[in-house]
C-alpha cells in the first residue's frame, strides 16, 4: 500500500497551548484517525540554527532533539499538515512516499 512517512523534528522541552508539543502532536494525529506514532529521543543532534544539544551531565533537561514518526494515506498526511498550518507551529519537517503494509 502506498503510504506518506512523515517525520517531525523538535526539542523536548517544546510546548504547544501548555501541552508537550510531541504529546500534542500524537493527540492531534490520533484525533484524525492517524492509525500510530512514535517519538524518539536523540543522544545528540544540531538543528538549523548549529547550537549541539548532547546528552551530557551538564546538559539542561528538555535540550535533546526528538523526533516525532508517523506512517499514514496522503489524505491524513495532508489533514495533519492542515491542522498544524492552522497553528502556526514553527515545525521543520521530512515526508517522504513509502510501501507499508503488514506481513
Amino acid at each position: 500500500m502506498q503510504s506518506v512517512y512523515l517525520k517531525f523534528y523538535l526539542t523536548e522541552k517544546q510546548r504547544h497551548d501548555g501541552v508537550l508539543l510531541y504529546e500534542w502532536l500524537l493527540q492531534q494525529a490520533k484525533k484524525l484517525g492517524v492509525p500510530g506514532g512514535s517519538v524518539f529521543r536523540a543522544i545528540s543532534g544540531f538543528g538549523r540554527h548549529g547550537r549541539m544539544h548532547e546528552e551530557s551531565f551538564f546538559e539542561l533537561a528538555g535540550e535533546l532533539p526528538v523526533q516525532v514518526e508517523f506512517v499514514l494515506d496522503v489524505a491524513l498526511a495532508d489533514k495533519l499538515l492542515d491542522v498544524l498550518r492552522t497553528h502556526k507551529l514553527n515545525l521543520f519537517y521530512v515526508r517522504h512516499a513509502v510501501e507499508a503494509g503488514g506481513l
